[in-house]
């Protein structure tokens, strides 16, 4: 049965820790709604963050080419799985909060649908892309090098979902060049506006909404995020 989804988007920069936070109490809410017998929606959080870097819970701090104590750059350990990864502005990050109880109960499951979001939204948009058997994201086949365009990295607790992914659309790649990006050596990453030229964020943000919803099978109402979140 179709469930109902708030969607949350902003037309400006949310630092990361205020995401942070607000993803944190969305499932605390809906843990505490289950223990009193009542179901929340799922809610999708369509975000843009400032330059910022995050570590997995278990993330190794050698695929780090600067050092923790440099004030300059903002920097933070997660409890999402995976390795270091960089967000900055021109990047689009998804924050899906589900109730995998009303999906399915599969972490495996769930990053290749969250992979397929990405894969059908680039498809939208005449770019082939793929998967890479043992690795989380989704890559393209540039001129015959696999360059990474997004990465994906989860938490799930009681079955209800936190972070998730963020497709790289214009953003400034130089930032990878601080870090070993998810960990993997010689990792290239690429934008989509590479591939396809005259793409615009805005798009992109509607073509995620409209694939997430297929995919899911959600019916998305949108909300107006400065009504939560002080921007």
């Amino acid at each position: 049965m179709t469930r109902t989804c708030l969607l949350y988007q902003s037309d400006r920069p949310l630092p990361y820790l205020t995401a942070w936070q607000w993803q944190k109490q969305l499932v605390e809410e809906r843990k505490q709604a289950r223990r009193e017998g009542q179901d929340l929606p799922d809610v999708l959080l369509l975000v843009e963050h400032p330059t910022v870097y995050t570590l997995g819970q278990g993330s190794s701090l050698e695929f780090l080419k600067f050092s923790l104590d440099d004030p300059n750059i903002e920097c933070h350990r997660i409890e999402r799985g995976g390795e270091v990864t960089h967000h900055a502005i021109g990047q689009l990050v998804c924050y899906p909060i589900l109730n995998l109880a009303y999906h399915q109960r599969d972490l495996h499951w769930y990053l290749r649908q969250l992979e397929e979001v990405i894969i059908q939204t680039l498809g939208r948009f005449d770019v082939s892309s793929q998967r890479i058997q043992g690795l989380t994201g989704v890559w393209i086949d540039n001129s015959g090098q696999m360059q990474k365009i997004a990465q994906v990295g989860i938490k799930v607790s009681q079955w209800i979902t936190m972070h998730g992914f963020a497709l790289n659309v214009n953003m400034d790649l130089s930032g990878f060049d601080r870090i070993v990006p998810c960990g993997i050596t010689n990792c290239q990453v690429c934008n989509l506006n590479q591939f396809a030229l005259d793409v615009k964020y805005e798009e992109v943000k509607e073509a995620i909404t409209q694939t997430f919803s297929k995919i899911f099978d959600l019916d998305m109402q949108f909300q107006a995020i400065n009504e939560i979140v002080k921007l």
